[in-house]
């Protein structure tokens, strides 16, 4: 698939991966800090933003179009970064092409499904994708009011925010979701997946620098999950960046570039 992205900068190049319900649009301020520093490449994944939707939406499908995007840019080795779901897929790339990586960072997202967490986290998601659906947009006329109707299924004010970014106004005033809403609830059990902690790794996928970064106030990487993610990448870093939440790159932006920056040994 033929991925929508924006470019920014100058220098070696980094494609950063946006989670779910995100976009391109997410990432533009870090993108543009990091200019002198890298050529950033920010997609927008299947089923988001800009890009084409399509019925498949999993792992093995973002993993190829990310490398669909790499080969039509020319990219043979390239820093790679992605926030929860952008982080999973760019763990499933690195797992398949290693060679083609510089370096990783994963913001806030562990490899590996934890049951708790997991069905926390579908039923948070189920809730989202379904209050977006029931919402009808042809009786709206400004933001203002689909967030007074979302309010009542979605109540924080910060998800809620983050949601309705996805909200485009077209040219006749009419509003529509970005997002392909009715693939990601079908396709959620998949979104949900990871790699399966009984699999044997052969090869544990080494030589070049790994940074997993946590928001504090998160559980989605839990300090348990570290000496297994260490079986598969064993030269992880793990940082905890304090007073920031699962959205990490909107609560501590400088922080996520400290970290990018890192990557590339500045």
């Amino acid at each position: 698939m033929k991925l929508f992205y924006r470019k920014y900068g100058n220098g070696t190049p980094l494609i950063i991966l946006h989670g779910l319900y995100g976009s391109s649009d997410n990432w533009a301020t870090i993108a543009k800090s990091l200019g002198d520093t890298f050529t950033v490449y920010l997609p927008d994944l299947r089923n988001h933003g800009k890009s084409p939707h399509s019925d498949i939406h999993d792992y093995d499908s973002m993993r190829d179009d990310i490398y669909e995007l790499a080969t039509d840019l020319k990219l043979n080795k390239f820093f790679l970064a992605g926030h929860s779901m952008g982080g999973k897929t760019a763990i499933a790339f690195a797992l398949k092409w290693p060679e083609m990586i510089s370096g990783l960072l994963i913001a806030d997202i562990s490899p590996f499904v934890n049951e708790n967490l997991s069905h926390s986290a579908y039923t948070e998601h189920t809730s989202i994708l379904k209050a977006m659906l029931s919402t009808d947009l042809s009786r709206i006329s400004s933001r203002v009011e689909a967030d007074s109707i979302l309010k009542e299924k979605i109540p924080s004010e910060n998800t809620r925010g983050f949601v309705l970014k996805n909200l485009q106004r077209n040219s006749d005033n009419s509003f529509e979701w970005k997002i392909n809403a009715a693939v990601l609830l079908k396709n959620l059990d998949k979104i949900m997946e990871g790699i399966d902690r009984g699999s044997v790794f052969s090869n544990q996928i080494a030589g070049f620098p790994v940074i997993f970064l946590k928001g504090s106030d998160s559980d989605y990487i839990p300090q348990g999950d570290y000496e297994d993610i260490k079986k598969v990448f064993p030269a992880a870093e793990f940082v905890e960046v304090p007073n920031a939440g699962h959205w990490i790159h909107s609560d501590r932006p400088d922080e996520v570039i400290k970290s990018l920056k890192r990557l590339l040994g500045d």
